[in-house]
C-alpha cells in the first residue's frame, strides 16, 4: 500500500482490507458470531458447527474483513496455524460459561501468541467473553483473569462481553478492532 492508499484509508475514502482469523475452542460461538455480523438478509436461522475452515466477509469502520472461523475441535486446531502469517487480526472466542474449558482456552491462546508467526507481531487480538446471557457466565474481567491477559504485552488486545444469538456487545468489539486496524494503516491485501 503506498502513501497516498495509506492516507485514503485514513481520511476513510478507501477501506482497509484485512484478514482475521475467528479462533476458539468448539462450541465456543464463533460461527454463530459470524452470522450476527452478515447483513440481516444474510443470516441462517439455525449454524451448523464448522468442519475445518470456512471462510466470511463483512464490513465495519471503513475496514473490510475477510474472516477465517476455523474449527475449534480438537483434532482441527492445528490448522489454525496455517493461516497466522496472512493474519492482520485475531478475534478469539471464549464461553464465559464454561468454566472449565478456560484453562484449554487459555492454553490454545498461549500456544497461537507463542508461534513464531505471531510472537511480537503487532496483531490486534480481540477476545470476546460469549454467552455473557448464561446464568452462570464469568463477566469479561473474570475471563481476563482466568486467560491472563495480562500477560500479553507485544499486541493490543481487549475484551468484552457478548452474545453471538443476540448479537449484544459484537458491534463494540468489532468497532474497537476496525479502529486498531485503521490506525495501523494496515497494509491492502491483494487477492
Amino acid at each position: 500500500m503506498g502513501l497516498l492508499d495509506k492516507l485514503s484509508v485514513w481520511l476513510g475514502r478507501g477501506k482497509a482490507e484485512v484478514t482475521v482469523l475467528v479462533l476458539g475452542l468448539d462450541n465456543s460461538g464463533k460461527s454463530t458470531l459470524l452470522n450476527a455480523l452478515r447483513a440481516p438478509e444474510q443470516r441462517v436461522a439455525h449454524t451448523t458447527p464448522t468442519v475445518a475452515q470456512q471462510q466470511e466477509h463483512f464490513q465495519s469502520g471503513g475496514v473490510s474483513f475477510s474472516a477465517w472461523d476455523v474449527s475449534g475441535a480438537p483434532r482441527h486446531r492445528a490448522l489454525w496455524e496455517r493461516h497466522y502469517r496472512r493474519a492482520h487480526a485475531v478475534i478469539f472466542v471464549v464461553d464465559s460459561a464454561d468454566h472449565l474449558r478456560l484453562v484449554v482456552a487459555r492454553e490454545e491462546m498461549e500456544l497461537l501468541l507463542a508461534h513464531p508467526d505471531m510472537f511480537g507481531r503487532r496483531v490486534p487480538l480481540l477476545i470476546f467473553a460469549n454467552k455473557s446471557d448464561a446464568a452462570h457466565a464469568l463477566a469479561p474481567m473474570q475471563v481476563a483473569a482466568a486467560l491472563c491477559l495480562e500477560r500479553i504485552t507485544d499486541k493490543p488486545w481487549h475484551i468484552c462481553a457478548s452474545c453471538a444469538l443476540s448479537g449484544a456487545g459484537i458491534a463494540d468489539g468489532v468497532t474497537w478492532l476496525a479502529r486498531q486496524l485503521r490506525d495501523g494503516l494496515v497494509p491492502t491485501q491483494h487477492t
